[in-house]
């Protein structure tokens, strides 16, 4: 029509009157815009009627976002049941539904290694090697002795020690 604007977006033209929001029916004209499946929506509708909307707060998703549990967040509404540190880029875990940091679950629930006390987390130094009901971080499973490496090898249980094959026959020797 002589006398209005054309609108190109996508390979397509729209007179500036016809190009409307599919939520609202009003013209969008040079306003921004958000397409969706060959729709077209004004920001306040697609953030009411189609963006996607955060596990945590509920407000629309617009920018970024991470997922957890297959459901969406804002980034910083993703934190540490624990300490509240932000968690979308840092490796983290979870104990039931809430989400951790690693020094938060390790400090809350992950078990002790029995060679130097400190958790076992699975990140990181993520081997470890249990028996009955003891763990240890792989560098930590050492004979109580002598100190060499007892992983992939045989040991022997003696009290709260494990000995290697060496320190066990010294021991029945004495």
């Amino acid at each position: 029509m002589t006398g209005s604007r054309m609108l190109e977006y996508g390979g397509a033209a729209w007179h500036e009157d016809c190009f409307l929001c599919h939520g609202c029916e009003k013209p969008i004209g040079s306003e921004a815009f958000v397409p969706d499946n060959n729709n077209y929506y004004c920001v306040p509708c697609y953030e009411r009627r189609v963006a996607p909307r955060c596990s945590h707060c509920n407000k629309a998703l617009t920018k970024g976002g991470v997922t957890y549990r297959d459901e969406v967040w804002h980034r910083e509404c993703l934190v540490c049941s624990g300490c509240g540190a932000p968690l979308a880029s840092q490796p983290f875990t979870s104990q039931g539904e809430s989400p951790f940091c690693v020094p938060c679950f390790s400090n809350l629930y992950a078990k002790k290694c029995s060679g130097c006390s400190s958790p076992i987390t699975g990140f990181g130094d993520g081997k470890y090697v249990s028996f009955e009901d003891r763990q240890w971080h792989q560098p930590c499973f050492k004979c109580s002795r002598c100190s060499v490496s007892l992983v992939g090898s045989g040991f022997f249980p003696d009290r709260d020690q494990i000995l290697c094959k060496d320190c066990n026959t010294e021991e029945e020797e004495d």
